[in-house]
Parts: C-alpha cells; sequence; structure tokens
C-alpha cells in the first residue's frame, strides 16, 4: 500500500477525538475500490441478497455481486446454498434467470448436471459420443463451488474466501441484543420490496444511516415525533454500529388497525426501535411490528443500488386484508430513505474537492459513524494480498 494512503489509514483508526475520516481516495479511486473488494468484502460475511428469492426447494436464483457470479439455490431439505455459478467443466454461467429448475443444476453449454448440493452427477459424452464417463474427469471432486452463507433476519450473508469467524461468533453480541427476534419473519410481498439508485459510494450510505444527528434537517417529517434527543447511539468493535429510538410509532390503517406484534417481547419495544448497520454493507431496522433490511450492491467506486425488502412479525400480515397497511409502510420508509439520497450524493460530489482531508468527527454525535471508519480502516491495514 502506498504510504500516503497507509497514513490515511492510521489517521481514521485513531480515537473519535483526534481521528480523521477516511480521505477522499476511498471514496473516488477505482484502484482502492478493487482493493477494497478483497479486504472489506470478500474476506468478511457480505450481504448479497435474500432468502425470499429462493423460497421452495429447487429454487435458483442467479446474482452478481461486485462482479462475482453467485447462485441461491434452495435444496431437497429446505436448505438455501450459495455456489459460484460457473460450470467446473469450461466457466460457463450455468442459470441466467431466476426460476424452478427441479432437481438439477444443467450447465446449458455441455449439460454437465449437477445437484441442488452442488455434486456433479453427470457429464454426458464427456468420453466420446456415447460415453459419459472418463478416467480422468472425477465426479466427487468437481462439485460447485460452495460459498459459505447464513441467513439472518431474511438477508443472505456470505464469506467468500471462507476464512472468517463463524456468522455467529462475529456477529454474536447483535444476535444477543436483538434475541428477541430470532424468529421467521415474513416478507410483505411486491409492495414490500423496491431498489433505489443511489450515486454515492457505498460507504457513505452506510455513514449516514448509522447517525442520527442529520434527523431535523433531513426528516422534519420523521423528527417531529422521532426527536433528535430520542435517540440513542450503539457501538460495537464486532462489526455494526447504529440508533436506536425511544419512541417508535407503529403505522395504523383504519379504525386503527395495525400490524401484529413479534411474541413474547420485553416491554422495551413497546415504544423503542433500532437500526444497525452491519458492516460492511447490511443495513437493519427491527420494530415491535416489522423489520426492514437493505443491501447495499456497490455498482462502481461511485454508485450504489439500494435493495430494500420490508418483512413482518406473523404470516397472517401478508394477507390482503393489510395490502393497504403494508403498502403504507413501505411508502412511509421508502419516503425516509428518498429524502437521504440528496445528501450522499453531495457527499460523494464533495469528495471531488482536493483539499478535503476527510472530515472531523463529533465526539458525542458522531460515535456510530467514526466506528464503521475504524472498522474500515483496520480491515484495510490488515489485508496483506
Amino acid at each position: 500500500m502506498k504510504a500516503n494512503l497507509q497514513q490515511e489509514l492510521e489517521r481514521a483508526a485513531r480515537p473519535i477525538e483526534t481521528a480523521t475520516g477516511l480521505s477522499n481516495s476511498f471514496y473516488i479511486d477505482d484502484d482502492v475500490f478493487k482493493r477494497e473488494q478483497r479486504a472489506v468484502f470478500f474476506s468478511q460475511w457480505c450481504g448479497v441478497g435474500f432468502a425470499k428469492d429462493a423460497p421452495n426447494p429447487g429454487d435458483a436464483t442467479p446474482l452478481t455481486f461486485l462482479g462475482m457470479p453467485l447462485l441461491l439455490v434452495r435444496d431437497r431439505d429446505n436448505k438455501l446454498r450459495v455456489f459460484q455459478n460457473t460450470c467446473r467443466h469450461r466457466g460457463m454461467i450455468l442459470v441466467e434467470e431466476a426460476s424452478n429448475i427441479g432437481g438439477a443444476i444443467r450447465c446449458p453449454y455441455h449439460s454437465w448436471c449437477y445437484g441442488l448440493d452442488g455434486s456433479l452427477k453427470s457429464t454426458p459424452h464427456v468420453g466420446g459420443p456415447g460415453n459419459n464417463a472418463h478416467d480422468s474427469i472425477k465426479l466427487d471432486t468437481l462439485g460447485l463451488y460452495e460459498i459459505r452463507a447464513e441467513i439472518y433476519l431474511g438477508v443472505v450473508f456470505v464469506n467468500i474466501d471462507g476464512k472468517a469467524d463463524k456468522f455467529e461468533v462475529q456477529q454474536s453480541e447483535l444476535i444477543q441484543r436483538w434475541s428477541e427476534f430470532s424468529k421467521p419473519v415474513y416478507h410483505g410481498g411486491q409492495d414490500s420490496s423496491f431498489k433505489l439508485e443511489v450515486n454515492c459510494n457505498w460507504k457513505l450510505a452506510v455513514e449516514n444511516y448509522c447517525e442520527s444527528y442529520h434527523l431535523p434537517w433531513i426528516h422534519p417529517g420523521l423528527n417531529s415525533y422521532s426527536r433528535l434527543e430520542d435517540h440513542y447511539n450503539i457501538l460495537s468493535e464486532s462489526g455494526h454500529a447504529g440508533q436506536g429510538t425511544l419512541v417508535y410509532k407503529p403505522t395504523l390503517g383504519e379504525a386503527n388497525l395495525g400490524f401484529k406484534d413479534f411474541d413474547n417481547l420485553s416491554d422495551k419495544w413497546d415504544s423503542s426501535a433500532e437500526y444497525l448497520a452491519l458492516f460492511p454493507n447490511v443495513l437493519l431496522g427491527v420494530h415491535r411490528d416489522h423489520t426492514f433490511a437493505i443491501v447495499l450492491e456497490p455498482t462502481s467506486v461511485g454508485t450504489t443500488l439500494e435493495h430494500v425488502e420490508l418483512f413482518y412479525a406473523d404470516e397472517a400480515m401478508v394477507d390482503s386484508s393489510y395490502d393497504n397497511l403494508r403498502r403504507d409502510n413501505a411508502k412511509l420508509w421508502k419516503e425516509v430513505f428518498k429524502e437521504d439520497i440528496f445528501v450522499v450524493e453531495g457527499m460523494q460530489r464533495g469528495r471531488q474537492g482536493v483539499q478535503f482531508d476527510g472530515g472531523k468527527f463529533s465526539p458525542v454525535m458522531d460515535n456510530a459513524t467514526h466506528c464503521f471508519h475504524q472498522w474500515v480502516a483496520n480491515k484495510m491495514m490488515h489485508d496483506t494480498a
């Protein structure tokens, strides 16, 4: 790593009182972005999709994350697996569009077939016309490359290099904090799913989400009942940070109809909600009656696609009788998230200012954002590849 970048990382890793934020290079430089893919994404547990996208045995959903072709597959035992979407023969993409593929993953090039567990099952004509075997082709050594995967609050997390601690170990603090939400969640359907294209580096979306400092100016409607002074910071060295509110107000419909709450919640959640970024790229919100998840997909050094999904505490909440209420809830959150766009895009443009040194943190209001900068800096400094 260049000496000046190393020094900039060291400054970002300092205690908040003396730290400087990550420098412009980490937001506008393609070479830094490429290194970040390895050090911050592929070596960690990052979010790539949602379990609801492959709900039934035989369902297969392809996706691309930072150029990596992946395939979500629900196997016969109802386990969601993630494979590299690449045939072991000539590297052909296996599945182009989401569908139920039945009991086999078939390569469209030479028809090599894999089971839903990724094992290679057949290799037609590999030994010549009519001969489906060859001594040099060992089926048991040519299964698909499986990627470590875990599901948490409906999000599919993967560790691409296979070297990270177990997800439940790495995020044990969060899992314990939100143990009351370790239950099935039910996706709200088409109206509970939307995407936002944002012209900013992915880190700016995380930084903005982590803090409540901006509420009075950017979210005046939200701040009218969930004020800045009603919020508190949440910090963790294990890889998450964010905020909570003490005055959550659930969405209500006609005749005060509301969503069913999660079962057996403690009194804390009667009026509280929490919003955490799981580093590097997943933003989560939990409330007594619903959750949401945002997977940030970096599409370039300066562009990000936000995949937003809303989930509910009870399967009955996805019934048609709740359509209007779910629609209103999704509209509310979409409006809130869209209010942030001009801010993160403005910061991205501001990063072209050559005199900007990364910025100064408020030791009182920017703790969560600084926690994220420290985390990124430490991962980058320890990347020795």
